[in-house]
């Protein structure tokens, strides 16, 4: 510790000397004078002060103390006096080469501070010049932000002038008559183009002057005049042009079409009347109605009074019904009926006439009609028709139609076609509603002899029924099937009336398969497959054949199906052992059968055959009562086969199921 101090004490001697001998050296060369002897006032850059000099010693020393060097020195022991001695002379060393150089460089020093003079008086005048030109600046951001609102409100008042003088332009071309147009209307002819062009022009000024009118605009009194002289004179030249045009239609044999398609043209000229004189617009269209009424009435007079020529020579009475017996008789006086009362209940080629071929056909020309000896039906008078087939056809051409208008966008007829419904629909619903109280009213014992075969009033309905559901399958109407759904009541309950005349319920049975499958034929010919009508007829029929393919297979086999029907409600109760005392009555079946199976099989298929029209629907009976044949016989086997009966002697007598349907088979007739 004492040689540190020693150090430290040694070291702030130093420089303290090095310091004192360097202001020497620096004033007595750079004293000019005596009056340059006085010493440079640095204040805080003042760095030879005690104060100043111990307080940074300090800091060194204790620095240096850190030092390894001087670390490594103190652990060593080297004698500090003479190594800070040495230190000394080095520093005087390198204090006078120093000294050397400052003095070396005095001129420079000296330049140096020259210029830093002048530059110090230079920036000072370029700060008094930025100083005036910011002063400026203020000024002319003060300048320019006045011109840039006098530039908007400018701008503005350019955009509202722009804006009135578009306003007032379109205004005074709005009003402005042009000498084209007074010469156009005055002196042209109404079929020259340039009248057409002018006029139209001339309607736009009336509306623009109309309109500004309304606003209040002074000016349009200054044109007023002028335009209401010209629209006067535009609507007497467009007056007597078209009246000209239409009185030219009355001249006889003269083709219409011909100026009405010209008239077409100048189409805006009607336009403009409805438009500024709406009387002159009413006039001339009372007189072409009037006029055109009258043709049309004419034409339709003459048409109808040739179509009146050519209708049916027979036609559908009161009389004509579908309950009504064809051997009624009638009174004397009483007008003879049709030839063939079922043609009005069976569509028949008049269904083609709502086809959309007919429907846009060339009309009907009687003299052709008659020459070529073509017939057509028309019912002129509703009051004395009772064809419902013909009524319902008059009802789907007014329906399609009307269809046709509102896809061509004519609403015109709208009316006309809403008319003529209101006039068919009744009509035809009062001929549905007699044709269902003639049914209802018909006395099976009335009808004379009868058959197995199929009713002539039931193919009546069928053919009718089959007829109105093909017509309306297309525009559908509820009201229609409601009517024809009571009618298929009433021909159900007419079927069955008829069918309890015959004494036997196997007649009965033949009777109604025979009007079932009919109907159904003929129903499945024109309507759907899912309609109503079909699926229920499809029912009676299937429920009827299974009948009678029971009250069939009775008579040879009755035994049988009894016994099979007791065994197995015995063994389903669990009462098995009661058929141990069968097994006579069981080798008498087994035997009955095996003997007389052929013969009676061969039988039956012969009476089916005879029984019904339908061969097709004849086969198919025969078929299910084989097939039920077989699996009655299945079932036999199965009875036979419990324990109670599994040792009886005759089962060996039994024919093989395979064998049997092989045999079978060949009984199946083919057509």
């Amino acid at each position: 510790m004492a040689a540190a101090a020693t150090m430290a004490a040694a070291a702030r001697e130093l420089v303290l000397r090095a310091g004192t001998s360097d202001m020497e050296e620096e004033e007595g060369p750079l004293a000019g004078g005596p009056g340059l002897q006085e010493p440079l006032q640095l204040g805080e850059l003042d760095i030879t002060s005690d104060e100043f000099i111990l307080d940074e010693v300090d800091v060194h020393i204790q620095a240096n103390l850190e030092d390894e060097l001087v670390k490594e020195a103190l652990k060593t022991g080297v004698d500090l006096r003479h190594y800070s001695k040495q230190v000394e002379l080095e520093l005087q060393q390198i204090e006078q080469k120093s000294i050397r150089d400052y003095i070396q460089e005095s001129e420079n020093i000296a330049s140096l501070h020259n210029q830093i003079t002048a530059c110090d008086a230079v920036l000072e005048r370029m700060e008094q010049m930025l100083g005036a030109f910011q002063s400026d600046l203020s000024s002319i951001s003060s300048e320019i932000r006045t011109l840039q609102e006098q530039s908007g409100a400018m701008n503005i008042r350019l955009r509202n002038r722009q804006a009135v003088r578009g306003k007032l332009g379109e205004l005074v071309d709005g009003l402005v008559v042009p000498s084209a147009l007074v010469t156009a209307i005055l002196e042209a002819p109404v079929t020259e183009p340039r009248f057409l062009e002018q006029l139209q022009e001339l309607d736009a000024k009336a509306a623009a002057v109309r309109e500004q009118e309304a606003r209040g605009t002074a000016a349009c009194a200054d044109v007023r005049g002028v335009l209401d002289r010209l629209r006067v004179k535009a609507v007497t030249k467009i007056r007597e042009f078209i009246l000209q045009k239409i009185y030219s239609f009355r001249k006889p044999m003269t083709n219409y079409q011909i100026p009405q398609t010209a008239l077409l043209k100048y189409r805006f000229f009607y336009q403009f009347l409805l438009g500024n004189e709406r009387a002159t617009a009413k006039e001339i269209r009372d007189e072409y109605v009037e006029t055109l009424s009258k043709i049309y009435l004419s034409y339709y007079r003459s048409y109808l009074g040739r179509l009146m020529k050519v209708q049916y020579e027979e036609v559908a009475e009161k009389d004509d019904l579908m309950g009504v017996e064809d051997t009624a008789k009638k009174g004397f006086f009483s007008k003879p009926s049709l030839r063939s009362r079922n043609t009005i209940f069976t569509l028949g080629t008049r269904g083609s006439v709502i086809s959309p071929t007919e429907l846009e056909a060339p009309i009907l020309v009687p003299h052709t009609a008659q020459r070529g000896e073509q017939r057509k039906h028309l019912d002129s008078y509703l009051a004395d028709c009772y064809d419902a087939i013909a009524v319902f056809l008059c009802i789907h051409i007014v329906l399609r139609f009307r269809n046709i208008a509102a896809k061509r966008d004519v609403p015109a007829l709208d009316r006309y076609w809403e008319q003529v419904l209101a006039l068919l629909w009744p009509r035809f619903e009062l001929i549905l509603e007699m044709n269902v109280q003639s049914v209802r009213s018909t006395d099976p014992q009335r009808l004379g002899g009868l058959d197995t075969r199929p009713h002539y009033i039931t193919r009546r309905y069928a053919e009718f029924s089959s007829a109105l559901v093909s017509i309306n399958q297309t525009i559908p109407n509820e009201r229609t099937m409601q009517l024809l759904g009571q009618l298929q009541v009433e021909v159900e309950n007419f079927v069955l009336r008829v069918a309890a005349e015959f004494s036997s319920r196997k007649e009965q049975l033949v009777f109604l398969i025979n009007n079932y499958d009919m109907m159904l034929g003929v129903l499945m010919e024109r309507a759907a497959d899912d309609s109503k009508e079909v699926e229920s007829f499809q029912q009676l029929l299937n429920a009827r054949t299974q009948e009678f393919i029971e009250e069939l297979l009775s008579p040879p086999f009755g035994g049988l199906v009894a016994f099979v029907k007791e065994a197995e409600a015995l063994i389903e109760r669990g009462q098995a052992e009661r058929l141990r005392g069968e097994e006579a009555r069981v080798t008498q079946l087994i035997r009955g059968f095996g003997s007389s199976w052929k013969s009676s099989v061969e039988s039956l298929s012969q009476d089916v055959m005879r029984s019904f029209t339908n061969f097709r629907n004849g086969t198919s009976i025969i078929q299910g009562a084989l097939t039920q044949l077989i699996q009655l016989y299945h079932r036999f086997h199965r009875v036979l086969s419990q324990p109670q009966l599994r040792a009886l002697p005759a089962r060996a007598e039994l024919i093989n199921i395979h064998h049997l349907m092989v045999e079978l088979k060949k009984h199946k007739p083919n057509f």
